[in-house]
């Protein structure tokens, strides 16, 4: 487990943790906002352990018997909200976690912290729940909302918070932890920083990923042969992509990654903005053959497979409509 001295990136919002906790001015409730993959769990548990830290720094020792307890996951009072089903946090996970429970005082530490991961599936019943605790927090209590869209919050649980908005890291920065840290080769390491935009759990995710040029190259020759594909043709891309069913996100994000680029191509011509550089004649005939509506339908159907697919509808369906959708724009 690292300090707030080895998070990459994030100056800003641990500038801001640390000055408030050498300030002594905690707030009760806040919201840590980005992507997934961006650190929200890891800086949350940072935080929490600072607050708990016996020695009373702006970094956790890792030493202490409070350290430990953080570190196996094991302190009393720095709790995980949990939810069973999948899409939803109900309002009874918010009463029976945070609201019954946040009037017993600390076990051992001086606060007692509730973290709240993917915070944006509260219902509103559960986020109505969850404001009357913020409005009136005892004075040990914190509140720790990770979410991924804080556009989804209601605007009084906004207005009680304090928002952390997670930045997405330079190119730079990501090379260099993945040639240093994951042993990858700095070719390799710039590919996947152009993939990444920014997030270094992508990156790192890609970088893992033994098939990961296979994949690249996989989806360059279906965007190649599209235009003129046939029904049968399709099918025979839905067979090559469930190879990848375990990466089906990094199978998306490349996709989407190549109609980005087919955008900013088409508005502006400028390939020092692109991922696909050495693509650019492919690029310059789908800028045309595309209009600005056709991309904007291939965006949509590309978030309808993340929809699709977490409601279990048919796999092999679902490529299949997204794959048309990109012959029918041509």
């Amino acid at each position: 487990m690292v300090g707030f001295k080895d998070i990459i990136g994030q100056e800003s919002i641990i500038a801001h943790m640390k000055n408030a906790i050498n300030m002594n001015k905690i707030s009760h409730a806040y919201i840590i906002n980005g992507e997934s993959g961006m650190g929200k769990k890891t800086i949350a548990k940072i935080f929490s352990m600072t607050l708990q830290c016996e020695r009373g720094g702006d970094e956790p020792c890792m030493e202490c018997h409070s350290c430990k307890q953080a570190l196996s996951n094991n302190h009393p009072d720095i709790k995980w909200v949990s939810h069973e089903k999948v899409s939803t946090i109900s309002v009874d996970d918010i009463r029976e976690q945070i609201n019954n429970d946040i009037a017993i005082k600390p076990y051992s530490g001086k606060h007692k912290i509730y973290i709240v991961d993917e915070a944006e599936k509260m219902n509103v019943a559960a986020q109505n729940a969850l404001l009357k605790t913020i409005e009136e927090p005892p004075v040990y209590g914190n509140i720790l909302l990770l979410t991924s869209n804080k556009e989804g919050f209601l605007q009084t649980i906004l207005s009680r918070c304090v928002s952390l908005d997670l930045k997405p890291l330079q190119n730079e920065q990501i090379i260099e932890y993945l040639t240093k840290e994951e042993k990858v080769p700095d070719y390799q390491a710039k590919i996947i920083a152009n993939f990444a935009g920014g997030n270094l759990g992508r990156a790192i995710r890609l970088a893992t990923i033994e098939e990961f040029n296979e994949l690249k190259d996989m989806i360059l020759r279906q965007l190649k042969g599209l235009e003129s594909s046939t029904v049968s043709d399709i099918s025979g891309y839905v067979k090559e992509v469930s190879q990848f069913k375990n990466n089906i996100s990094e199978y998306i994000d490349l996709m989407v990654a190549w109609f980005r680029d087919v955008l900013i191509f088409k508005a502006s011509k400028d390939i020092n903005q692109l991922i696909f550089k050495d693509e650019i004649s492919l690029m310059e005939k789908y800028s045309i053959k595309l209009s600005y509506n056709g991309i904007n339908e291939i965006f949509e159907s590309a978030d309808k497979v993340n929809t699709r697919l977490r409601a279990n509808v048919n796999f092999e369906l679902t490529i299949e409509l997204m794959l048309m959708c990109i012959r029918d724009n041509l």
